[in-house]
């Protein structure tokens, strides 16, 4: 007899037999198209009932119908066994997204940071199953190839154009880079107004305006429009430009380090706004699997504290 107030759970098994044995409304054919056993079927079904706590069929020699409760309780069943297929297909995405491959771009130098490697380190620990692909991106496709969703997450510098998300991980000065024989070069420091007249690099048309705006400082504090020179690309053109004499730029202070040039100066500027490093995604991303999982592993990196204790550049 079925067991009024029944508190043990049915399995998701015995729902599935239970909206079998529904739809067919005969233990044989139910059990054939199940491939069980019809004693096994009837025995999953009346262990389902004391469960539950109520009859879901009345029996008899000829024939099998659903009891009220049953009819009342098969939308119930049918709702908890499609819920239960559907988290089962997000986690197979899940697995397949995080066990195949993560693509992450960078610009500049941002691959060699240690806020980046940090965050890597986390995220192989967290996912230890996930293939990471680190991709060296050029000023000219670093936010179109985010915003494309060729490369999940970016590490980059704002600012950025709607539809990318970010969490800023670290700030750091700027300063100017100068040809070695500019005469400006001999300053100890400089200030913007210095540079009002000095040709600037720019960059070509589908870099967002808004991010080559901020790095030239476009316009300057008294409200003077920046003079363009050559269109750069990536890293190496843009030092081989100002090396040469044909403009100079602005680039975050690790640039001393990481990028020393013959023919390249680098100078402090006093009244230079800092450069925010980020972690950027398409808005529109935010919830793919591989995309949550780098931003998981950035919180926590953050949380620990982690490139606080990294040696310096």
């Amino acid at each position: 007899m079925p067991d009024p107030g029944g508190t043990a759970e049915p399995s998701l098994h015995q729902l599935r037999l239970f909206l079998a044995l529904g739809e067919e409304l005969h233990f044989g054919r139910a059990a054939a198209r199940l491939h069980i056993a019809q004693p096994t079927l009837s025995r999953q079904i009346q262990d389902l009932e004391k469960r539950l706590g109520v009859p879901l069929f009345s029996r008899d020699s000829r024939s099998v119908t659903l009891t009220d409760a049953g009819r009342a309780l098969a939308d119930e069943a049918r709702a908890t066994v499609e819920a239960m297929d559907r988290l089962r297909v997000s986690a197979g995405q899940w697995a397949r997204t995080l066990s195949a491959h993560v693509v992450v771009g960078t610009v500049g130098a941002e691959a060699a940071m240690p806020y980046t490697h940090a965050i890597l380190e986390h995220l192989r620990t967290l996912h230890p199953a996930v293939t990471v692909e680190i991709r060296t991106l050029s000023f000219a496709e670093h936010l179109v190839r985010l915003l494309s969703g060729d490369i999940d997450v970016a590490f980059l510098r704002p600012p950025v154009p709607a539809g990318v998300e970010l969490l800023e991980l670290a700030t750091e000065p700027r300063i100017a880079c100068l040809a070695a024989d500019d005469p400006l070069t001999r300053r100890p420091t400089l200030s913007l107004a210095d540079l009002g007249e000095r040709v600037f690099a720019d960059v070509p048309p589908e870099v967002p305006r808004v991010w080559w705006n901020f790095w030239a400082v476009d316009p300057r504090p008294d409200g003077r429009r920046v003079r363009y020179g050559p269109v750069v690309s990536d890293m190496e053109g843009l030092l081989h430009m100002v090396a040469s004499g044909q403009g100079m730029c602005f680039l975050p202070a690790a640039a001393r380090e990481l990028f020393p040039r013959p023919g390249v100066r680098y100078v402090d500027v006093v009244d230079l706004s800092p450069t925010v490093s980020a972690l950027g995604w398409p808005t529109e991303h935010r919830d793919r699997p591989a995309v949550r999982a780098v931003r998981e592993a950035a919180t926590a990196a953050m949380a620990a504290g982690r490139w606080k204790h990294l040696p310096p550049l």
